[in-house]
């Protein structure tokens, strides 16, 4: 079921529509429209020109909760402590610990500087420390000039076997490193540009060491890295510190967020709303649906309200925007909306086909999958998965399993089996019945094509109710799915049982007298509409188009009632193929030598139920869509978005 929809308009003084929202969009729904869209006939209105002051601070609340709470901590904020902070407390409480994570944070970039500052230090001196003299003192040499630096392992073997004897230099080797050993070589300054130049021959890289080492490499290094560890630990300390400060005040955090997001979403109503060109008394405008029943109490709590009055719209042609759909409906059809939300929701006035599907889509899918013990297990196990996960598609098959328990017991099958159970009906498999001009055939499959042509009928029956609502001449009386479709569909339908029974003479009759005129009437829908809404040209001027159109499109009609009507063989093939599935399980695991393998019937089962169970889904879901739906619904409606009553 679709609600009514009232349209209004609301207004108030421009400095006092904050608190209109506050007070009233917190417990009634409205869906809101754009006010100077709305309106745009009224001279002298202008949009709301103010920018957000909420947003500066409901960015850093996000951002302090996405950095230090992430989206599992963001949890909901505490009622009563959301409703008892003002915006201005929220605002400080966002700019405060902001404030003090900052300088958190300000702290621990200066001690993760120093400490990479001491690592590079450490990193320089490292690979000397198999030289066992201190740094200082070597920096201090006044005749001996010394190198700190790296050589190829290649070139550093040839320096020792062919140069280094020749030379007054004395080669300290420390670490190997890759491909490269670490040296440090000692030569008299007068000799030192000769050395240097050998050794640079030699791809020797020179390393300057800053002068601040205390101790030799190894003690240097030491003492570096206690220093390291020291501004690590320091560092940890300001971190859990942070961390500290976080949880302490989380709460406030969630609450004063929570709240500056009402109040910013409060303030962006504004982009919706039109305002009065007063330089002194400038009054806002707001225009949106609610509907009739938060209507009409909305408008009995403004009577006690001086400072706002609202205006309801009852003709609906004065409005430029079309009506919202709100979906209503009793709780067990609630979860088949997704499915009409799926194909698109009602417009406005048109049938809401929700219980239809809801009840069509179970009754089929029991038809097509009738077991006693696998429509239990769909039952209880979609009722304790919605239960549980509230998932709609859960208690869909829910309903299912419901019917396909009753049709279990009506074709007498349980887990497969048909021995334990009497069919209260037929078997699907084995229930035959004669017909005229046609022979032997399955009952099922005869039931199925009359349940198909019953819901073509009722779909037929629903497109002209939807088409008298929305005053369609031509859809209502003279449409395939019309009046005139059903006179000559029905009258098939009628001819058909009849012959079927074994009455020709009716038969023909009705065939006769109804065959003809409602194809008449179809072929010439279009001038017959013309002529009933009084416009001026009847006839089209192309004539010979309009008959070979007509023929065709004729030809198509009768082709389409044809498909329809076969298409629901599929439910009893369906109920058929589902017992022969369940027959060919219990073969397997050997049920007629008496001693059946019971975990090939529990995973027969499993199987069945899982891939049979999915695909006729699909199929009923197709049938409602192409068979039904396409008869008499357009689903091309807009969703209610309320703008009121927040989740907390």
């Amino acid at each position: 079921m679709i609600e009514k929809m009232k349209f209004l308009s609301i207004t108030g003084h421009k400095g006092d529509i904050d608190q209109m929202v506050e007070q009233y969009f917190s417990k009634y729904e409205i869906h809101l429209e754009n006010a100077l869209s709305e309106l745009k006939t009224v001279p002298d209105l202008k949009p709301f020109n103010e920018v957000n002051p909420y947003k500066g601070q409901l960015q850093i609340s996000n951002e302090l909760i996405g950095s230090y709470l992430g989206e599992e901590g963001r949890g909901k904020a505490d009622r009563d402590g959301y409703k008892k902070l003002s915006v201005e407390g929220a605002a400080h409480i966002v700019d405060s610990l902001n404030e003090e994570l900052k300088n958190l944070c300000a702290e621990i970039e200066e001690l993760e500087k120093e400490m990479d500052m001491l690592q590079l230090s450490r990193n320089r001196v490292q690979p000397f420390m198999d030289l066992n003299y201190a740094v200082r003192s070597i920096m201090q040499f006044k005749y001996i000039s010394f190198r700190f630096g790296r050589i190829p392992k290649e070139y550093f073997k040839k320096f020792m076997e062919y140069v280094y004897d020749t030379m007054d230099v004395v080669m300290h080797k420390c670490q190997e490193d890759g491909p490269y050993v670490w040296v440090v070589y000692f030569v008299p300054k007068v000799a030192s540009d000769k050395a240097d130049a050998i050794l640079a021959s030699l791809h020797f890289e020179r390393f300057f060491l800053p002068d601040e080492y205390e101790g030799t490499p190894t003690e240097a290094s030491i003492s570096l890295g206690e220093k390291i560890d020291g501004l690590q630990a320091q560092i940890d300390q300001v971190k859990q510190q942070m961390s500290k400060t976080i949880q302490t005040h989380k709460s406030e955090l969630l609450a004063a967020n929570t709240r500056l997001e009402h109040f910013a979403s409060n303030f962006d109503i504004r982009k919706l709303a039109a305002c009065t060109n007063h330089e002194q008394h400038t009054f806002y405008i707001l225009c949106g649906w609610m509907s009739e029943r938060d209507a009409d109490a909305f408008v009995k709590e403004l009577e006690e309200d001086p400072g706002t009055f609202c205006f309801m719209e009852n003709d609906h042609n004065n409005i430029m925007s079309k009506p919202p759909t709100k979906l209503k409906n009793p709780g067990i059809f609630r979860p088949f909306e997704m499915f009409i939300r799926m194909y698109g929701l009602p417009s406005y006035g048109e049938t809401d086909p929700t219980i239809i599907l809801g009840l069509t889509y179970s009754f089929l899918f029991g038809f097509m999958f009738g077991d006693v013990g696998q429509g239990l297990c769909l039952l209880l196990g979609g009722f304790l998965l919605y239960r549980t996960k509230k998932m709609n598609l859960a208690a869909i098959i829910s309903c299912c399993g419901f019917f396909s328990t009753i049709f279990g017991f009506l074709f007498g099958s349980i887990f497969g089996f048909e021995d334990v159970l009497e069919a209260a009906w037929l078997r699907p498999q084995k229930a035959m019945m004669q017909l005229p001009f046609i022979g032997n055939l399955n009952t099922v499959f005869v039931v199925a094509v009359a349940l198909g042509m019953g819901i073509v009928l009722m779909t037929m029956v629903l497109n002209v109710r939807n088409s008298l609502r929305s005053h369609n001449v031509e859809k209502t009386y003279f449409d395939t799915n019309g009046i005139a479709g059903i006179v000559f569909y029905g009258s098939l339908v009628i001819t058909v049982f009849l012959y079927m029974s074994g009455q020709p003479l009716p038969a023909t009759a009705v065939l006769a007298v109804m065959f003809v005129l409602p194809l008449l009437v179809l072929f010439f829908k279009e001038p017959l509409a013309a002529l009933v809404e009084k416009k001026a040209e009847v006839l089209p001027k192309e004539k010979g188009m309009f008959v070979v159109q007509g023929f065709f499109e004729l030809f198509e009609v009768l082709l389409s009632y044809f498909s329809n009507t076969l298409s629901f063989v599929r439910v009893g093939a369906f109920a058929v193929s589902h017992a022969a599935m369940m027959e060919v399980v219990l073969m397997l695991a050997g049920v007629e030598s008496g001693s059946p393998n019971w975990l090939v019937v529990i995973l027969g089962n499993l199987f069945v139920c899982g891939m049979e169970g999915l695909i006729v889904g699909i199929q009923v879901l197709r049938l409602e869509y192409y068979e039904l739906f396409s008869r008499f619904y357009q689903g091309s409606g807009r969703e209610f978005k309320a703008y009121g009553k927040a989740d907390f």
